[in-house]
């Protein structure tokens, strides 16, 4: 089985301020830091370091060669990343004192996918294989359509959540992660009703699996297996850029190597938890052998 993650890559600009700004407010940074980000890059990043051989397909600029140097290094495959004449997608990040984060995306390169690269892509995968999915690039449906006329076991995270989501055949996903405000933007149900939401998604989506995150709570699972909940595991937050991105990439590995449900959620939980006590999104999450 190989892991294909098609997904963003992204130069964070990260600021560190005492507060969110507010709007009509100027307020001055007390630092600022880059990063290499990108959900799809993060996820990536995180599944290589739990030990999953993975390919990375995607589209940088001329700029971001620190992108695809940050892929090589941590072992992910990456022929599957072309270098377009554009800018590559960047972010600019506000982190407060308590370690929360707001997030300015820049699309870029990111949004520039065409169903002939993506047919490129996906020859060289097949059945069984497994497609890692998020919501920051172009033509999401059309993955997922080809993917799923090939037999890939398909995982989406969709975030950042819009209403054309909505539109997809999300009954080919195979896995959901969400965190709890996507999980209302797309079944309406209150956040503050996790085990709501699961029955939504079970009713709705009743052969699929939901990963469902809470942040310093923890995360709930539901599939065919059970219901399962993990608490996170209690640090002081320094930035929670991608923490998100760690659990979905570990708690992916963990199934994929064998793991109960119960079990992946735990290393899921603990590598998230060594996240947030870092700075930066992929520098910060853990290799393998610093979570178990």
């Amino acid at each position: 089985m190989k892991v294909l993650s098609f997904g963003s890559m992204n130069i964070d600009y990260v600021y560190s301020v005492p507060h969110i700004i507010q709007p009509g407010e100027t307020l001055s940074s007390t630092n600022r830091s880059i990063f290499i980000g990108g959900k799809g890059l993060n996820q990536s990043i995180a599944m290589a370091r739990a030990g999953l051989d993975v390919y990375h397909a995607g589209k940088i600029g001329s700029d971001g060669t620190v992108l695809l140097d940050a892929l090589k290094d941590a072992g992910v495959h990456t022929d599957n990343v072309k270098i377009e004449d554009a800018l590559s997608g960047h972010t600019i990040i506000q982190v407060n004192d308590e370690g929360q984060n707001s997030i300015i995306l820049f699309k870029g390169t990111n949004y520039m996918m065409t169903e002939e690269f993506i047919d490129e892509v996906l020859s060289g995968f097949e059945k069984g294989d497994t497609l890692v999915l998020q919501n920051e690039i172009n033509l999401l449906d059309k993955i997922i359509d080809k993917a799923y006329d090939s037999g890939m076991t398909i995982v989406l995270n969709p975030s950042p959540f819009e209403e054309k989501l909505l539109g997809y055949n999300l009954e080919k996903v195979s896995i959901f992660m969400i965190n709890e405000i996507e999980g209302n933007q797309i079944s309406g149900i209150s956040a503050e009703n996790p085990e709501g939401i699961l029955d939504w998604f079970s009713s709705h989506y009743p052969e699929s699996e939901v990963i469902l995150t809470l942040g310093a709570e923890g995360a709930w699972f539901s599939g065919k297996q059970g219901r399962f909940f993990q608490p996170a595991f209690k640090v002081k937050a320094v930035d929670t850029t991608s923490a998100g991105d760690t659990f979905s990439g570990y708690f992916i590995a963990g199934k994929a190597m064998g793991y109960t449900v119960e079990d992946a959620l735990r290393l899921a939980a603990k590598a998230s938890s060594i996240t947030v006590s870092r700075p930066g999104a992929a520098p910060s999450i853990p290799f393998i052998k610093e979570v178990v």
